[in-house]
């Protein structure tokens, strides 16, 4: 990865130790007791009738959690089978929520119908990218893409019907590219076709030459939307930036966390904000821990579910990750979402109850009367809890995450958010720590009291 020249890490942060709870879970053999053992078919631990029809969805994470690269985790396969019916279908709605998005959906899907063993459809699949569809004032607009794969391809996809890749802005504006002495142009043409004006950019993960990507994004934002002028005096705001995936890291086949794309956006952040002196301000942040991913995997939770005709709503999510900052993070903080959503509900019902009665002059501000874009799109949520399960097979160590000398009054740690995202100790303390993805499955049957092989498709 050539040029890269800034990975500026947010310092170090203090904060209280982790409640006992966690403390005590810390370690391989505690973890193993966090996931008790099946009951019987038919009958739960205490006798009674086992649920058959769920009011539960699974979202899964993949990476460290189903493979580590291209290999998939011991267990992974024997987990989806558990979640199968006699009939062969999912018993419970699964919706696999990745901060990758370096491919389509049914493309991920199909590689997770070979590692799995079971059946996948790419409407159980949310890339990092998947809420760009919800985003159509940029549809019709010329965007920078940066990232790596089919590129277009994601990008139309979602709705985009200009994208411009960082390869042919390069080719239109190839005096741009300096850093390798390689490619440098040894004659300039001017481009055949001209380029339309760049309206926003779109990061839809990291890409290949992180230098070149750097160089020309910072090209567009100074210059508001034409790479070709000289950086204007005063460009902020600058146009907008929509960014897709998060992680600072991620775990493959090595034995360490490799750079993500949250890595990338550090640098981006920085560099911008050494030239300007200014903050690089996003228009909006998908992949997890983002509320709107969350949601957008509650809404496709719901679409099952609506199309199995079942008819209790699905009530509780249970996200299974192995990162705290992204996975336990964004599920933690989805559960906040929701508890202050139902919250508010019921304070505007009082409210409209009293305005109703003529005890005084009530009335709902219009911010709560009117839901956000993203919510009015995909309809209000309808559960009430998201519960975080943290695994230890991937980025999350569980012999690294507290100090060994418990008597110590505070831990440092590396917040590894996303600079917009506040850290909180809460946020990061998962309800459940599992050895691996199948006891993860056993876990949640067991607090659901879920029959999963007696299912059937209409109650």
């Amino acid at each position: 990865m050539r040029g890269m020249l800034l990975l500026l890490l947010p310092p170090l942060l203090r904060r209280p130790l982790p409640p006992p709870g966690l403390r005590r879970l810390c370690s391989a053999s505690a973890a193993a007791s966090a996931a008790p053992a099946a009951p019987a078919p038919g009958k739960s631990k205490a006798g009674s009738q086992l649920n058959i029809q769920p009011t539960f969805g699974f979202l899964f994470d993949i990476d460290g959690v189903l493979v580590r690269g291209k290999t998939p985790i011991p267990g992974a396969r024997k987990a989806f089978q558990k979640l199968l019916n006699s009939q062969g279908e999912f018993s419970v709605p699964v919706v696999f929520v990745t901060n990758a998005g370096n491919c389509l959906r049914q493309k991920k899907a199909d590689q997770l119908s070979h590692i799995l063993g079971v059946p996948i459809s790419q409407d159980q699949v949310m890339m990092s990218h998947s809420p760009l569809r919800m985003f159509r004032r940029y549809h019709d607009k010329c965007v920078l893409v940066s990232g790596q794969g089919p590129l277009l391809d994601i990008a139309k996809h979602v709705g985009f019907c200009q994208p411009v890749t960082i390869d042919r802005l390069r080719e239109n504006f190839p005096l741009l590219d300096m850093v390798d002495h390689d490619r440098r142009p040894k004659v300039s043409h001017p481009p055949e076709v001209e380029l339309p004006k760049i309206e926003a950019i779109v990061l839809f993960g990291e890409p290949v030459r992180w230098e070149t990507n750097l160089q020309l994004i910072i090209d567009v934002l100074l210059t508001s939307g034409y790479p070709g002028n000289p950086y204007a005096q005063a460009t902020h705001p600058h146009i907008p930036v929509l960014a897709c995936n998060m992680d600072l890291m991620w775990m493959a086949e090595a034995q360490s966390p490799r750079f993500g794309h949250g890595t990338f956006m550090v640098c981006l952040e920085n560099i911008y904000k050494k030239i300007t002196g200014k903050e690089l301000k996003y228009e909006a942040l998908m992949g997890k821990p983002s509320e709107l991913t969350y949601h957008y995997a509650e809404y496709l939770i719901r679409t099952q579910a609506t199309a199995k005709q079942w008819k209790k709503p699905i009530q509780t999510l249970y996200a299974i990750g192995d990162n705290l900052m992204t996975d336990i993070y964004g599920a933690n903080l989805y559960n906040r979402y929701l508890q202050e959503k139902n919250s508010r509900r019921g304070s505007k019902a009082l409210i409209q109850a009293k305005a109703a009665g003529g005890s005084r002059s009530a009335t709902v501000s219009q911010e709560e009367e009117l839901e956000n874009t993203w919510e009015s799109e995909l309809a209000s949520a309808t559960a009430t809890s998201c519960r975080s399960v943290l695994v230890c097979t991937g980025v999350y160590n569980p012999h690294t995450e507290v100090p060994s000398d418990t008597r110590e009054c505070i831990t440092e740690t590396v917040f590894h958010g996303h600079r917009d995202f506040r850290f909180d100790p809460a946020l990061v303390e998962p309800n459940h720590i599992v050895p691996d993805v199948e006891a993860a499955v056993d876990l949640i049957f067991q607090l659901e009291n879920f029959a999963p092989n007696e299912n059937y498709r209409t109650p």
